[in-house]
């Protein structure tokens, strides 16, 4: 029996009556003031935590190849001791970074193992870590009233290192669980993991369907867009491809070459800032103004694979989907997703999410609802071959994602996944 059509989300919708707190974890990153031998001893901390990681996931491998018998993070804990006498450099940094050092390495495991069990995609193995890439450490006993500011200057007080100031751009909020110190591209930051009560507010809003693509980087089924700064982006792109020719004519392990590795980095560390600016923007107005947003369950990690192929079956269009790839990655479809999936919890929304079948070649026109490929000649318009209806292509796709999150719900259609 055919359905018909509903003017409300039904089942997606929530009851947002009541207003309730909810306890979450909350990172307040700042930007360090260092001097240049802080700079160094924080270099040697990370490094150390950095061996130890190394060090223990060799043994992890050795020991579960050799034996079949997993290491835990008591055992691995009640060697480190030993490790401090046999390298007397280990005990430059606190004791309890290493500690926490081992205590990622076997939450790195336990992920692993439960991916393997559940049969998901991710995380992967745990990887040997590389010197210069989000060198980090924590501390995970600092207190509130270690912290002094005034203004937009903070100060904060760390185990055998003393005070310390940062650039206080917001109010830490909440109960302190851990902090972090981590470099990126050359840039010390702290990092305040804190345990926060939000207030979920009670959000009236409209329900919307978003759709991402290519051409717009989100489209709305109320036909808005909205478009990363691709002019931005466009020139720090060139200037990373002219460092990264220049790099390969530099001679391995030269001066030059590292100092070239550090450019190239704050370069791609630029493109990332102003990605995440543009996708916490567009996710937070997204959230904040809609009851309920509905997405396409997309495999953002199967869909940018290369298409080179193997030397016995090689790929077709290789240089057309190598170009496809870039440019969803530029966009960031994913991050988008994960800024959205944590914001509507915070401001009393929901995130529901649709398959992605056909919904760039079907007709939105509730008469129609015509499937083919031929609707969507080109990546910007969209034209029905059969009832005429003219629209763009993106926001095409929004509609019809908005109606399949409206429709699968009250029918029981299976289009609707994740509930």
């Amino acid at each position: 029996m055919q359905c018909l059509p509903v003017l409300m989300f039904l089942d997606l919708s929530i009851d947002q009556s009541i207003m309730k707190i909810m306890k979450t974890s909350k990172t307040f990153k700042f930007r360090l003031k260092l001097k240049p031998w802080m700079e160094r001893k924080f270099s040697q901390w990370s490094g150390c935590c950095r061996f130890v990681y190394n060090k223990f996931l060799d043994q992890r491998v050795k020991t579960y190849n050799e034996s079949k018998q997993p290491l835990s993070y008591v055992d691995q804990a009640n060697e480190l001791p030993k490790l401090k006498k046999e390298f007397e450099w280990l005990k430059w940094p606190p004791s309890q970074s290493l500690q926490q050092t081992l205590k990622d390495l076997d939450q790195g495991f336990k992920n692993f193992f439960r991916r393997i069990k559940n049969g998901t995609e991710k995380p992967g193995f745990p990887k040997f870590k590389r010197k210069g890439y989000s060198d980090s450490f924590r501390l995970p006993q600092i207190k509130k009233d270690a912290i002094w500011s005034d203004g937009r200057k903070g100060t904060v007080h760390l185990p055998k290192i003393g005070k310390i100031k940062f650039i206080k751009t917001r109010k830490i909020e909440g109960r302190i669980r851990n902090v972090t110190i981590i470099n990126n591209a050359g840039k010390w930051y702290i990092c305040f993991n804190c345990e926060v009560d939000i207030i979920v507010p009670e959000n009236n809003g409209s329900a919307i369907g978003v759709d991402r693509g290519v051409s717009h980087t989100i489209a709305t089924s109320e036909g808005k867009f909205f478009d990363i700064p691709k002019n931005s982006m466009l020139y720090w792109e060139g200037r990373s491809i002219q460092a990264q020719k220049k790099l390969a004519r530099q001679e391995k392990g030269s001066n030059n070459r590292s100092k070239q590795k550090a450019r190239i980095r704050k370069i791609n560390h630029k493109i990332f800032n102003i990605r995440k600016d543009f996708l916490h923007k567009v996710s937070t107005g997204i959230a904040k103004n809609h009851s309920c947003v509905v997405l396409e369950k997309l495999k953002t990690k199967n869909m940018t694979k290369s298409a080179k192929g193997s030397i016995e079956s090689p790929g077709k269009n290789v240089k057309a989907k190598s170009g496809l790839n870039k440019a969803i990655l530029m966009q960031g479809w994913y991050k988008f997703e994960q800024f959205l999936a944590y914001k509507v919890k915070w401001l009393g929304s929901c995130l529901k999410y649709v398959k992605p079948h056909y919904t760039s070649q079907r007709c939105s026109n509730s008469r129609c609802n015509h499937v083919s490929p031929k609707n969507r000649k080109t990546q910007e318009t969209f034209k029905c071959v059969k009832c005429g209806y003219a629209e763009n292509a993106d926001v095409n796709a929004a509609k019809n994602i908005f109606t399949d999150g409206l429709l699968g719900r009250a029918c029981g259609d299976a289009a609707l996944v994740g509930l």
